[in-house]
Order: structure tokens, then C-alpha cells, then sequence
């Protein structure tokens, strides 16, 4: 016997709708449809363009004047070339190195000071925060900043990448507010049970917190990945450049890399030509890659709640 399902009844509201929404226009969904189409252009344009004229012989940027939007004759000779230089190959193990150790040893300090401060029987844990909350809004400067790393041995060393920025005072704010907000519940129930603070934090509070050490861990990432200022005070040698650093100097400065044979006219590789430009672009996208593979797996995190707790209710 065939079930026959009536047609759809377009007054019907939404049942996973709120009662006061209105239910959409025509109108509506079609201006969201066109913002959401320029925005997703907005951004994906120039990243098209980019990998675009990093896949470009001279002859297409030549013709398009620069970045190419069109593609006209596809070549791998950039890549081919980057792979093969040195300099770049040990910039981008460099950065990954500073990446990793840099975000471990900023998120063991956020997790366990955001603790100590969100546990309000902790020893001095109001001058404590509001230490911290000073440091967000006064500064010694750039020079101060240089004499105390040299001081202390940071010159001309890699830990100077790190632990001048290894500790963020905002991020401690919105780690040691979710901490804050853990259901007591939760945490006198494994106090009953025998578990300690290092227990109670490693149990209890980190699990329910996920959204924003994810988030905080992505956001210490990004900034160690993206970081060169720190290269330009205290790496002289090129040697320990990191990829950004690589990027600043022989992209937005146009100076050529050392090995790579180019000059200002572009250079030919086997058959095919290749712009200056066009290895520019292939670096830069060299940079995006590892962005782009780990962001999907945190950014779900961003639309979660503030607390995943046990208790609900």
C-alpha cells in the first residue's frame, strides 16, 4: 500500500522556529543569499588570485598586469623552485618548530594561571589579576623589550620567538571566565571523591572548557605562524628566519632570495618562464596551507555554548 504525503503547507510555522520570528520572505532570504555570496567573494578572490598567480607563467602576468584572475597556462616551475631552495625549506620547518613548542608552553601557562585566578581561595589571586589586567593597557616599548631579551640571552636565539609572547593577558580573561563558570557541582563532587586541584582541573574543569582552549590554542597558533617582528629585533642571523620573516624580506621588500638565480625581469626554469611574482605568490601560499588544514577542526568550536557541562538543567 502506497502512503500518499500531502504537500507541504507553506503557512505552516517552523516548529524549530521561535514563536515571536516571523517566518522569511522571499525578500529576506534572497538579500542574505547576495550578502553572503559578496562576503564569501570578498574573501575568496584574493586567495584565488593568489594561488592563481603562483600557478602563472610570465606571459599570464605579463597580460593580466599583475595578479591573475583568469588562468592563462598553468606551471609548477614556482613550486618546483621553492622546494628546492634551501633558505625557504628551513624558514618553514623553523616556523612549524616555533608554532608548536610556542602554542604547548602559551596554553600550559593560559590554562593553569586562568585556574589559579578563577579559584577565589587562591593565595593573592585579586593582585594577581590585577597585575595582569595592568600589563594589557602599559608596556616598556620596543627598546626596553630588546634590552631585557639580550640581557637575559634571547639575542640571536630562537626562544626569542616564544617567550616574549608567550603569555596573553586577554586570553588569560576568557580562559580563567570559563573556569569561573564550571559548575561548582561538578568540582565539589570530585572534592568528595579525593581528587585534587591538578586532578579537578585535568578532569573536571578542562573536558567542559574544549570550546575555548581550542579556540585560545588557535588564536596562540595564528600568532606564533604569522610572527616576524620578533625575527626582525632578534634573528640576524638568516639562517633562523622563519617563513614570515622570509616572506617580509624577499616578497614585500623584492629583494631575491640567495640561491634562487632571480632578478627583476623573471627568470626561466627548464621551459618555462617564471615572474618574480609568481614565486612570491607560491611562498605566500606556502604560509596559508597549514592555516587552512587545522582551522576546520576548531572552528565548530566557535559555535558551541560557553560551558559543556555534565549538569543540565
Amino acid at each position: 500500500m502506497t502512503v500518499v504525503t500531502p504537500p507541504a503547507d507553506p503557512n505552516r510555522r517552523n516548529p524549530n522556529r521561535p514563536n515571536w520570528e516571523e517566518p522569511p520572505t522571499v525578500a529576506g532570504q534572497t538579500g542574505k543569499g547576495v550578502v553572503l555570496f559578496l562576503v564569501v567573494a570578498v574573501v575568496a578572490i584574493p586567495l584565488w588570485m593568489v594561488l592563481l598567480t603562483s600557478l602563472s607563467t610570465q606571459s599570464a602576468v605579463n597580460e593580466a598586469g599583475g595578479m591573475v584572475l583568469v588562468p592563462d597556462g598553468i606551471t609548477f616551475a614556482a613550486y618546483e623552485q621553492i622546494f628546492t631552495n634551501q633558505l625557504v625549506m628551513h624558514s618553514l620547518v623553523v616556523s612549524l618548530g616555533i608554532t608548536i613548542v610556542g602554542t604547548l608552553i602559551s596554553m600550559v601557562v593560559t590554562i593553569l594561571c586562568a585556574y589559579g585566578l578563577s579559584r577565589h581561595g587562591s593565595f593573592a589571586h585579586r593582585p594577581i589579576l590585577l597585575l595582569l589586567v595592568a600589563t594589557m593597557f602599559f608596556s616598556g616599548g620596543i627598546i626596553p623589550t630588546f634590552l631585557v631579551v639580550s640581557a637575559l640571552g634571547g639575542y640571536d636565539s630562537y626562544w626569542s620567538m616564544i617567550l616574549p609572547t608567550a603569555v596573553s593577558v586577554f586570553n588569560i580573561l576568557v580562559v580563567r571566565a570559563f573556569f569561573s563558570n564550571t559548575a561548582q557541582d561538578l568540582i565539589d563532587a570530585a572534592a568528595i571523591d579525593g581528587a585534587g586541584e591538578w586532578r579537578t582541573l585535568w578532569s573536571v574543569v578542562l573536558p567542559t572548557s574544549r570550546a575555548v582552549t581550542a579556540v585560545v590554542a588557535l588564536f596562540y597558533a595564528v600568532g606564533y605562524w604569522n610572527t616576524f617582528f620578533n625575527a626582525l629585533l632578534f634573528l640576524p642571523d638568516n639562517q633562523k628566519w622563519p617563513l614570515q620573516m622570509v616572506i617580509y624580506t624577499y616578497t614585500l621588500q623584492g629583494n631575491a632570495m640567495p640561491g634562487s638565480g632571480q632578478n627583476t625581469t623573471g627568470q626561466y626554469f627548464g621551459t618555462q618562464e617564471i615572474t618574480p611574482l609568481a614565486i612570491q605568490m607560491a611562498v605566500v601560499t606556502l604560509t596559508l596551507i597549514p592555516i587552512l588544514l587545522v582551522y576546520p577542526f576548531v572552528q565548530r568550536h566557535f559555535t558551541k555554548g560557553v560551558l559543556l557541562g555534565a549538569i543540565k538543567g
